[in-house]
Protein backbone atom coordinates (compact mmCIF):
# COMPACT_ATOMS: atom_id res chain seq x y z
CA UNK A 1 0.00 0.00 0.00
CA UNK A 2 3.33 2.37 1.05
CA UNK A 3 4.32 1.86 -1.97
CA UNK A 4 1.37 2.21 -4.47
CA UNK A 5 0.82 5.78 -2.36
CA UNK A 6 4.37 6.74 -3.03
CA UNK A 7 3.50 5.99 -7.38
CA UNK A 8 0.13 7.62 -6.97
CA UNK A 9 2.00 10.93 -5.72
CA UNK A 10 4.74 10.42 -8.67
CA UNK A 11 2.01 10.29 -11.06
CA UNK A 12 0.20 13.46 -9.49
CA UNK A 13 2.84 15.59 -9.74
CA UNK A 14 3.86 14.39 -13.40
CA UNK A 15 0.14 15.60 -14.60
CA UNK A 16 0.68 18.96 -12.59
CA UNK A 17 3.69 19.63 -14.55
CA UNK A 18 2.05 18.66 -17.76
CA UNK A 19 -1.28 20.83 -16.58
CA UNK A 20 1.32 23.96 -15.53
CA UNK A 21 2.98 23.52 -19.53
CA UNK A 22 0.33 23.22 -21.30
CA UNK A 23 -1.00 26.47 -19.30
CA UNK A 24 1.79 28.38 -19.66
CA UNK A 25 1.94 27.61 -23.55
CA UNK A 26 -1.62 28.63 -23.97
CA UNK A 27 -1.15 32.00 -22.01
CA UNK A 28 2.36 32.94 -24.10
CA UNK A 29 0.43 31.91 -27.74
CA UNK A 30 -2.42 34.35 -26.39
CA UNK A 31 -0.60 36.99 -24.99
CA UNK A 32 -1.08 40.64 -26.65
CA UNK A 33 -0.59 41.93 -29.79
CA UNK A 34 2.64 41.39 -31.36
CA UNK A 35 5.04 44.60 -31.67
CA UNK A 36 6.21 45.43 -35.16
CA UNK A 37 9.42 47.12 -36.12
CA UNK A 38 9.17 50.16 -38.24
CA UNK A 39 11.24 52.41 -40.35
CA UNK A 40 11.10 55.87 -41.96
CA UNK A 41 10.79 56.44 -45.67
CA UNK A 42 13.61 59.30 -45.91
CA UNK A 43 13.99 61.40 -49.18
CA UNK A 44 17.55 62.15 -50.42
CA UNK A 45 20.26 60.94 -52.88
CA UNK A 46 21.10 57.47 -53.53
CA UNK A 47 24.38 55.80 -54.55
CA UNK A 48 24.17 52.36 -57.08
CA UNK A 49 28.07 51.47 -56.79
CA UNK A 50 30.13 48.34 -57.20
CA UNK A 51 32.30 47.44 -54.13
CA UNK A 52 35.56 45.80 -55.10
CA UNK A 53 38.99 45.50 -52.62
CA UNK A 54 42.52 46.52 -53.98
CA UNK A 55 46.05 47.64 -53.85
CA UNK A 56 47.41 51.17 -53.28
CA UNK A 57 50.76 50.81 -55.86
CA UNK A 58 53.30 53.31 -56.71
CA UNK A 59 52.30 55.02 -61.00
CA UNK A 60 56.01 53.35 -62.07
CA UNK A 61 58.19 51.98 -60.23
CA UNK A 62 62.13 50.66 -61.12
CA UNK A 63 64.23 47.72 -60.20
CA UNK A 64 67.23 48.98 -59.97
CA UNK A 65 69.54 45.58 -60.21
CA UNK A 66 73.19 44.75 -60.50
CA UNK A 67 74.75 43.61 -63.83
CA UNK A 68 77.82 42.25 -61.68
CA UNK A 69 78.51 39.86 -59.47
CA UNK A 70 80.49 41.02 -56.55
CA UNK A 71 80.15 41.93 -52.57
CA UNK A 72 78.36 45.32 -51.25
CA UNK A 73 81.37 47.56 -49.80
CA UNK A 74 79.25 50.71 -49.37
CA UNK A 75 76.33 52.67 -49.94
CA UNK A 76 75.85 55.95 -51.89
CA UNK A 77 74.01 59.43 -50.24
CA UNK A 78 70.95 60.64 -50.94
CA UNK A 79 69.35 64.38 -51.53
CA UNK A 80 69.93 64.93 -47.86
CA UNK A 81 73.74 64.08 -47.00
CA UNK A 82 72.75 60.49 -45.35
CA UNK A 83 73.20 57.51 -46.37
CA UNK A 84 70.56 55.85 -48.82
CA UNK A 85 67.93 53.79 -47.26
CA UNK A 86 64.31 53.30 -46.72
CA UNK A 87 62.88 56.38 -48.07
CA UNK A 88 65.67 58.15 -49.27
CA UNK A 89 65.12 60.92 -51.40
CA UNK A 90 67.80 60.47 -54.95
CA UNK A 91 68.56 62.64 -58.21
CA UNK A 92 69.26 60.80 -61.47
CA UNK A 93 72.85 59.77 -61.70
CA UNK A 94 73.47 59.47 -57.77
CA UNK A 95 75.47 56.97 -56.16
CA UNK A 96 73.22 54.05 -54.55
CA UNK A 97 75.56 51.15 -53.95
CA UNK A 98 79.22 50.60 -54.57
CA UNK A 99 80.72 46.80 -55.60
CA UNK A 100 84.08 45.46 -55.08
CA UNK A 101 85.88 46.26 -58.30
CA UNK A 102 89.39 44.95 -57.29
CA UNK A 103 88.84 42.23 -59.71
CA UNK A 104 87.43 44.32 -62.51
CA UNK A 105 90.23 46.92 -62.32
CA UNK A 106 92.73 43.96 -62.25
CA UNK A 107 90.35 42.89 -66.17
CA UNK A 108 90.69 46.78 -67.33
CA UNK A 109 94.68 46.84 -66.60
CA UNK A 110 94.59 43.24 -68.51
CA UNK A 111 93.13 44.64 -71.18
CA UNK A 112 95.11 47.98 -71.78
CA UNK A 113 97.93 46.16 -71.40
CA UNK A 114 97.15 43.46 -74.69
CA UNK A 115 96.07 46.91 -76.42
CA UNK A 116 99.32 48.15 -75.78
CA UNK A 117 101.26 44.62 -77.18
CA UNK A 118 98.69 44.75 -79.92
CA UNK A 119 99.70 48.30 -81.10
CA UNK A 120 103.35 47.47 -80.94
CA UNK A 121 102.38 44.15 -83.23
CA UNK A 122 101.36 46.26 -85.77
CA UNK A 123 104.20 48.65 -85.60
CA UNK A 124 106.72 45.37 -86.06
CA UNK A 125 104.76 44.39 -88.80
CA UNK A 126 104.27 47.96 -90.56
CA UNK A 127 108.22 47.56 -90.50
CA UNK A 128 108.30 44.09 -92.01
CA UNK A 129 105.96 45.12 -94.85
CA UNK A 130 108.37 48.23 -95.46
CA UNK A 131 110.93 45.94 -96.05
CA UNK A 132 109.65 43.41 -97.49
CA UNK A 133 107.98 45.54 -99.58
CA UNK A 134 111.79 47.41 -100.87
CA UNK A 135 112.89 44.13 -101.47
CA UNK A 136 110.04 43.70 -103.82
CA UNK A 137 110.58 46.62 -105.89
CA UNK A 138 113.87 46.01 -106.49
CA UNK A 139 113.30 42.32 -107.86
CA UNK A 140 110.73 43.65 -110.01
CA UNK A 141 113.45 46.07 -111.76
CA UNK A 142 116.04 42.84 -111.82
CA UNK A 143 113.08 40.70 -112.68
CA UNK A 144 114.14 36.73 -113.20
CA UNK A 145 117.32 36.72 -114.71
CA UNK A 146 120.91 35.61 -114.78
CA UNK A 147 121.27 37.60 -112.04
CA UNK A 148 117.87 37.18 -109.91
CA UNK A 149 117.12 33.85 -109.89
CA UNK A 150 113.01 32.96 -110.55
CA UNK A 151 113.06 31.32 -107.07
CA UNK A 152 114.07 34.38 -105.41
CA UNK A 153 112.15 36.63 -107.17
CA UNK A 154 108.87 34.58 -106.25
CA UNK A 155 110.29 34.61 -102.73
CA UNK A 156 110.44 38.36 -102.54
CA UNK A 157 107.17 38.87 -104.02
CA UNK A 158 105.43 36.13 -100.91
CA UNK A 159 107.53 37.80 -98.07
CA UNK A 160 105.76 41.17 -99.41
CA UNK A 161 102.47 39.78 -99.34
CA UNK A 162 103.03 37.83 -95.94
CA UNK A 163 103.87 41.75 -94.41
CA UNK A 164 100.98 42.99 -96.22
CA UNK A 165 98.68 40.46 -94.26
CA UNK A 166 100.25 40.77 -91.17
CA UNK A 167 99.90 44.41 -90.90
CA UNK A 168 96.06 43.54 -91.21
CA UNK A 169 96.09 41.09 -89.25
CA UNK A 170 98.00 43.68 -85.95
CA UNK A 171 95.19 46.32 -87.10
CA UNK A 172 92.28 43.65 -86.11
CA UNK A 173 94.24 42.66 -83.04
CA UNK A 174 94.07 46.64 -82.19
CA UNK A 175 90.54 46.93 -82.44
CA UNK A 176 89.55 43.32 -80.78
CA UNK A 177 91.52 44.52 -77.90
CA UNK A 178 90.07 48.16 -78.20
CA UNK A 179 86.82 46.08 -77.89
CA UNK A 180 88.23 44.16 -75.14
CA UNK A 181 89.19 46.98 -73.03
CA UNK A 182 85.98 48.96 -73.49
CA UNK A 183 83.89 45.73 -72.14
CA UNK A 184 86.08 45.22 -69.08
CA UNK A 185 85.66 49.19 -68.68
CA UNK A 186 81.82 48.91 -68.51
CA UNK A 187 81.73 45.89 -66.18
CA UNK A 188 83.91 48.09 -63.99
CA UNK A 189 81.81 51.27 -64.50
CA UNK A 190 79.12 48.37 -63.32
CA UNK A 191 80.40 48.48 -59.51
CA UNK A 192 78.77 51.37 -59.54
CA UNK A 193 75.45 51.44 -59.00
CA UNK A 194 73.35 54.86 -60.07
CA UNK A 195 69.62 56.12 -59.52
CA UNK A 196 68.17 55.84 -63.20
CA UNK A 197 65.69 58.56 -62.22
CA UNK A 198 64.98 61.13 -59.69
CA UNK A 199 62.14 59.58 -57.00
CA UNK A 200 62.17 57.60 -53.83
CA UNK A 201 63.99 54.47 -52.48
CA UNK A 202 60.83 52.18 -51.74
CA UNK A 203 63.10 48.94 -50.87
CA UNK A 204 66.66 48.42 -50.02
CA UNK A 205 67.04 44.49 -50.32
CA UNK A 206 70.81 44.28 -49.53
CA UNK A 207 73.37 45.22 -46.76
CA UNK A 208 76.85 46.19 -46.83
CA UNK A 209 79.05 43.06 -47.13
CA UNK A 210 75.84 41.17 -48.71
CA UNK A 211 77.53 39.70 -52.15
CA UNK A 212 75.42 39.64 -55.22
CA UNK A 213 75.69 37.15 -57.68
CA UNK A 214 74.79 38.46 -61.57
CA UNK A 215 74.19 35.26 -63.68
CA UNK A 216 71.24 34.36 -65.74
CA UNK A 217 68.48 37.35 -64.13
CA UNK A 218 70.22 40.72 -62.41
CA UNK A 219 69.77 40.72 -59.13
CA UNK A 220 67.38 43.51 -57.11
CA UNK A 221 69.51 45.82 -54.84
CA UNK A 222 66.44 48.95 -54.93
CA UNK A 223 62.88 49.47 -55.74
CA UNK A 224 62.27 52.93 -56.46
CA UNK A 225 59.73 54.89 -57.07
CA UNK A 226 59.52 57.45 -59.57
CA UNK A 227 57.11 60.01 -58.38
CA UNK A 228 54.77 59.17 -55.02
CA UNK A 229 52.72 62.45 -55.58
CA UNK A 230 50.83 60.70 -58.55
CA UNK A 231 49.98 56.94 -57.34
CA UNK A 232 47.46 54.12 -58.58
CA UNK A 233 44.61 51.64 -57.17
CA UNK A 234 44.80 48.16 -58.84
CA UNK A 235 41.78 46.65 -58.39
CA UNK A 236 40.66 43.14 -59.42
CA UNK A 237 37.02 43.19 -60.66
CA UNK A 238 34.93 40.32 -61.52
CA UNK A 239 34.19 39.41 -65.13
CA UNK A 240 30.48 39.93 -64.09
CA UNK A 241 30.96 43.86 -63.22
CA UNK A 242 33.76 44.35 -65.45
CA UNK A 243 31.43 45.61 -68.24
CA UNK A 244 29.94 48.34 -66.04
CA UNK A 245 33.38 49.95 -65.55
CA UNK A 246 34.95 52.68 -68.24
CA UNK A 247 37.76 54.40 -68.31
CA UNK A 248 36.98 57.74 -66.57
CA UNK A 249 34.73 56.33 -64.28
CA UNK A 250 34.18 58.24 -60.73
CA UNK A 251 36.06 56.18 -58.02
CA UNK A 252 36.08 56.69 -54.33
CA UNK A 253 37.46 54.40 -51.77
CA UNK A 254 39.04 54.08 -48.11
CA UNK A 255 42.32 52.93 -46.71
CA UNK A 256 42.39 51.41 -42.96
CA UNK A 257 44.96 53.92 -42.27
CA UNK A 258 43.19 56.78 -42.47
CA UNK A 259 39.58 55.34 -40.94
CA UNK A 260 36.45 58.29 -41.77
CA UNK A 261 38.47 59.53 -44.86
CA UNK A 262 37.30 58.75 -48.47
CA UNK A 263 39.76 59.49 -51.37
CA UNK A 264 38.98 60.14 -54.78
CA UNK A 265 40.27 59.13 -58.42
CA UNK A 266 38.87 57.52 -61.75
CA UNK A 267 39.46 54.54 -63.78
CA UNK A 268 42.54 54.88 -66.01
CA UNK A 269 42.74 51.93 -67.65
CA UNK A 270 41.55 48.29 -67.48
CA UNK A 271 44.09 45.68 -68.55
CA UNK A 272 43.27 42.58 -71.33
CA UNK A 273 45.21 40.05 -69.46
CA UNK A 274 42.87 38.35 -67.17
CA UNK A 275 43.36 36.03 -64.68
CA UNK A 276 41.62 33.06 -62.93
CA UNK A 277 41.76 31.94 -59.58
CA UNK A 278 39.09 28.96 -58.34
CA UNK A 279 37.16 29.05 -61.93
CA UNK A 280 36.79 32.90 -61.29
CA UNK A 281 37.69 35.39 -63.93
CA UNK A 282 38.93 38.63 -62.99
CA UNK A 283 40.53 41.98 -64.57
CA UNK A 284 42.76 44.31 -63.07
CA UNK A 285 41.42 48.22 -63.46
CA UNK A 286 43.95 50.22 -62.34
CA UNK A 287 42.86 53.39 -60.57
CA UNK A 288 44.62 57.13 -60.87
CA UNK A 289 44.52 59.02 -58.58
CA UNK A 290 46.24 62.45 -56.72
CA UNK A 291 48.79 62.30 -53.70
CA UNK A 292 50.40 65.33 -53.41
CA UNK A 293 50.46 65.31 -49.76
CA UNK A 294 52.14 61.76 -49.90
CA UNK A 295 49.61 60.48 -47.26
CA UNK A 296 49.17 57.29 -49.51
CA UNK A 297 51.68 55.24 -49.21
CA UNK A 298 52.41 52.36 -51.14
CA UNK A 299 50.31 48.56 -50.88
CA UNK A 300 48.10 49.97 -48.37
CA UNK A 301 44.52 48.01 -49.05
CA UNK A 302 41.83 50.30 -50.34
CA UNK A 303 38.09 49.45 -50.48
CA UNK A 304 36.97 50.59 -53.59
CA UNK A 305 33.67 51.81 -55.03
CA UNK A 306 32.69 52.37 -58.45
CA UNK A 307 30.47 54.98 -58.71
CA UNK A 308 27.20 53.79 -61.72
CA UNK A 309 24.85 55.63 -60.91
CA UNK A 310 23.70 58.42 -58.65
CA UNK A 311 20.33 59.79 -57.87
CA UNK A 312 18.98 62.82 -56.18
CA UNK A 313 16.21 64.19 -53.97
CA UNK A 314 14.22 60.39 -54.15
CA UNK A 315 12.06 58.83 -52.10
CA UNK A 316 13.56 55.31 -50.38
CA UNK A 317 12.30 52.56 -48.49
CA UNK A 318 14.56 49.81 -46.75
CA UNK A 319 14.85 46.49 -48.30
CA UNK A 320 13.76 44.88 -45.43
CA UNK A 321 10.34 46.39 -45.54
CA UNK A 322 10.31 45.16 -48.87
CA UNK A 323 10.75 42.10 -48.13
CA UNK A 324 8.69 41.79 -45.01
CA UNK A 325 4.72 40.36 -45.21
CA UNK A 326 2.47 39.83 -42.48
CA UNK A 327 1.95 36.28 -40.83
CA UNK A 328 -0.76 34.02 -42.40
CA UNK A 329 -2.62 33.98 -39.24
CA UNK A 330 -3.07 37.65 -39.70
CA UNK A 331 -4.78 37.49 -43.17
CA UNK A 332 -1.83 38.60 -44.91
CA UNK A 333 -1.03 35.94 -47.03
CA UNK A 334 -0.45 37.41 -50.10
CA UNK A 335 2.01 36.63 -52.78
CA UNK A 336 4.91 38.75 -52.06
CA UNK A 337 6.97 40.13 -54.61
CA UNK A 338 7.27 42.59 -58.21
CA UNK A 339 5.76 41.92 -61.59
CA UNK A 340 9.29 42.43 -62.87
CA UNK A 341 12.90 41.50 -63.15
CA UNK A 342 14.56 44.17 -62.42
CA UNK A 343 17.48 42.65 -61.12
CA UNK A 344 16.35 43.41 -57.36
CA UNK A 345 14.60 40.50 -56.38
CA UNK A 346 12.26 41.97 -54.29
CA UNK A 347 9.80 39.49 -52.22
CA UNK A 348 11.50 36.23 -53.23
CA UNK A 349 14.96 37.18 -50.74
CA UNK A 350 17.43 39.30 -50.27
CA UNK A 351 17.50 42.38 -52.25
CA UNK A 352 20.58 42.10 -54.61
CA UNK A 353 22.93 44.80 -53.54
CA UNK A 354 24.14 47.79 -55.65
CA UNK A 355 22.66 46.78 -59.00
CA UNK A 356 21.07 49.58 -61.02
CA UNK A 357 17.47 48.67 -62.09
CA UNK A 358 16.54 50.08 -65.65
CA UNK A 359 12.99 48.24 -65.57
CA UNK A 360 11.00 49.23 -62.64
CA UNK A 361 8.77 46.43 -60.87
CA UNK A 362 6.01 46.57 -58.35
CA UNK A 363 6.56 45.70 -54.41
CA UNK A 364 4.54 45.84 -51.51
CA UNK A 365 4.79 47.60 -48.37
CA UNK A 366 3.12 47.56 -45.00
CA UNK A 367 1.95 50.63 -42.93
CA UNK A 368 0.04 50.60 -39.67
CA UNK A 369 -3.60 51.93 -39.76
CA UNK A 370 -5.79 53.16 -37.16
CA UNK A 371 -6.39 49.78 -35.32
CA UNK A 372 -2.58 49.44 -35.55
CA UNK A 373 -3.17 46.54 -37.79
CA UNK A 374 -0.49 45.80 -41.32
CA UNK A 375 -2.13 47.84 -44.57
CA UNK A 376 -0.84 46.75 -47.61
CA UNK A 377 0.07 49.45 -50.04
CA UNK A 378 1.38 48.78 -53.74
CA UNK A 379 4.35 50.75 -54.84
CA UNK A 380 6.51 51.12 -57.91
CA UNK A 381 9.73 49.96 -56.83
CA UNK A 382 13.47 51.21 -58.90
CA UNK A 383 17.30 51.46 -58.43
CA UNK A 384 18.30 49.83 -55.13
CA UNK A 385 22.24 50.11 -53.59
CA UNK A 386 21.58 46.89 -51.41
CA UNK A 387 20.13 48.58 -48.69
CA UNK A 388 17.53 51.05 -50.13
CA UNK A 389 15.60 50.97 -53.08
CA UNK A 390 13.56 53.82 -54.56
CA UNK A 391 9.62 53.53 -54.41
CA UNK A 392 7.04 55.45 -56.14
CA UNK A 393 3.25 55.58 -55.20
CA UNK A 394 0.07 58.07 -54.57
CA UNK A 395 -0.14 56.75 -50.87
CA UNK A 396 3.58 57.34 -49.93
CA UNK A 397 5.28 60.64 -48.28
CA UNK A 398 8.27 60.99 -46.85
CA UNK A 399 8.40 60.05 -43.07
CA UNK A 400 5.43 57.40 -43.36
CA UNK A 401 6.24 54.42 -40.96
CA UNK A 402 6.70 51.06 -42.59
CA UNK A 403 6.74 47.70 -41.24
CA UNK A 404 9.97 46.10 -41.87
CA UNK A 405 9.57 43.60 -38.63
CA UNK A 406 7.72 41.81 -35.72
CA UNK A 407 8.62 40.81 -32.22
CA UNK A 408 6.64 39.50 -29.44
CA UNK A 409 5.13 41.76 -26.88
CA UNK A 410 5.54 41.98 -23.14
CA UNK A 411 2.47 40.05 -21.56
CA UNK A 412 2.05 43.01 -19.12
CA UNK A 413 3.09 41.62 -15.61
CA UNK A 414 6.97 42.29 -15.84
CA UNK A 415 7.43 38.72 -17.30
CA UNK A 416 9.50 38.53 -20.41
CA UNK A 417 7.18 36.52 -23.42
CA UNK A 418 8.07 33.17 -24.15
CA UNK A 419 10.56 33.10 -20.49
CA UNK A 420 10.42 29.22 -18.89
CA UNK A 421 7.89 29.97 -15.84
CA UNK A 422 10.20 27.06 -14.58
CA UNK A 423 13.28 28.69 -14.35
CA UNK A 424 13.96 30.10 -10.88
CA UNK A 425 14.34 33.82 -10.23
CA UNK A 426 16.85 34.36 -7.87
CA UNK A 427 16.88 37.90 -5.54
CA UNK A 428 13.31 38.37 -6.14
CA UNK A 429 11.98 38.90 -2.40
CA UNK A 430 8.75 41.12 -0.98
CA UNK A 431 9.51 44.58 -0.61
CA UNK A 432 9.35 45.38 3.28
CA UNK A 433 10.68 41.92 4.42
CA UNK A 434 11.17 38.34 3.49
CA UNK A 435 10.94 34.46 4.42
Amino acid sequence: MKYLGKKSLIALIVVLLLGSLATWQLTRRQGKDAVYRTAELKRGDLLVSISATGTVEPEEVIDVGAQVAGRIVSFGTDAKGKTVDYGSVVEAGMVLARIDDSLYAADVAQAEAQLLSSKAGLQKATADLSQAEGNWQRARKLGPSEALAQSSYEGYESAYKIALAQVAVSEAAIKQAEAALARVRRNLSYCTITSPVKGIIIDRRVNTGQTVVASLNAPSLFLLAKDLTRIQVWVAVNEADIGKIHPGQPVSFTVDAFPGETFRGEVGKIRLNASMTQNVVTYTVEISTDNADGRLLPYLTANIQFQLQKMSNVLQAPNAALRWSPPAKEGAGESRGGKGKDGTGLGKGPVSAQVPANIKATGILWVLDENQKPRRIEVETGTSDGANTVVEGVDLREGMQVITGIRPADSGNGKEEGANPFTPKLGRGKAGGGH
